[in-house]
């Protein structure tokens, strides 16, 4: 049995084949969810999590769910670089910040005080540190080294996906942390971060398999073909992180912007206000009698 995507050396079809790893994990943690926001609702008598929440944490667990299970689990894990790629951008893009947006503080402040890396997360929270650790992920991961010695097995295979959620995190950290003294304060740093760690770096990578003149991992280069050709296949990868991420990335910074505008216009337009009287009416000119 299957129990998480891998690589295999025989033809794709498009017979459906669940893995059940993934559907136990997915359940796992939604059900890990429910019971731990119910338990404390029933301590507090408080609402552990609002419906917004739940929501974008039910997105996250979708999110884990599409890029591990059949049918872009085993193209990503067998057959395709290009899904390998979307895969990554859906673990770090998708399920990371919804899985994060989701997460109530409280049970943010639990899980690492259970773990005992409240203060381990919190320097690697930190800008620099962040898109350091994110983006030597990306690197390590998609070496072809790793990517043929890990995709050869279902554990690594299992493993490679799990190094790219924590990747995610580590990369939305800074910007989205439900811990507010993790987040970073400044709106001109978050963009700044942004752009440069999740936007601009990606595209040095991205480079080497647009540019690369033969294919550079075996897993893909020597599986059944489907739909194009190895180095195409590995083409189209390079393009998909280079810019596949830009809309994600450029919607998050024009939101963070936005927001950064109307709060600094807001004072603006307290300072630019007519003078009031107590009762709150416009202070009326003075007209003399003389």
């Amino acid at each position: 049995m299957a129990w998480w995507c891998s690589a295999v050396q025989r033809p794709f079809d498009w017979t459906p084949r669940p893995y059940l790893g993934v559907w136990l994990l997915c359940a796992a943690i939604a059900a890990g969810y429910v019971l731990v926001l119910r338990r404390h609702a029933a301590a507090t008598g408080a609402p552990a999590a609002s419906r917004r929440q739940r929501w974008q944490f039910a997105g996250g667990v979708a999110a884990l769910w599409i890029a591990s299970d059949w049918p872009v689990g085993a193209l990503g894990g067998a057959y395709l670089s290009s899904i390998h790629m979307l895969q990554y951008m859906l673990y770090t893009l998708a399920a990371a910040p919804l899985l994060m947006l989701g997460t109530p503080e409280w049970l943010a402040r639990a899980v690492l005080r259970r773990l005992r890396l409240e203060s381990t997360w919190r320097v690697l929270t930190k800008p620099v540190v962040a898109a350091l650790m994110a983006n030597g992920l990306l690197v390590v991961t998609h070496s072809p080294y790793a990517v043929d010695l890990l995709r050869s097995s279902q554990v690594g295979s299992f493993a490679l996906d799990m190094v790219w959620l924590v990747s995610g995190l580590l990369l939305w950290g800074p910007v989205i942390d439900p811990i507010p003294e993790h987040r970073v304060a400044s709106a001109p740093i978050k963009l700044v971060y942004l752009f440069s760690a999740a936007a601009l770096v990606p595209m040095v990578p991205g480079g080497f398999l647009v540019f690369s003149p033969h294919p550079l991992y075996e897993t893909y280069e020597m599986a059944p073909r489907v739909w194009m050709s190895a180095l195409h296949d590995q083409q189209f990868a390079g393009v998909l992180m280079k810019i596949g991420n830009l809309p994600v990335i450029w919607t998050v910074m024009g939101v963070i912007f936005f927001r950064w505008y109307e709060s600094e216009r807001g004072p603006a337009r307290a300072r630019r206000a007519p003078v009031t009287s107590r009762s709150g009416d416009a202070a009326a000119p003075t007209v003399s009698t003389r």
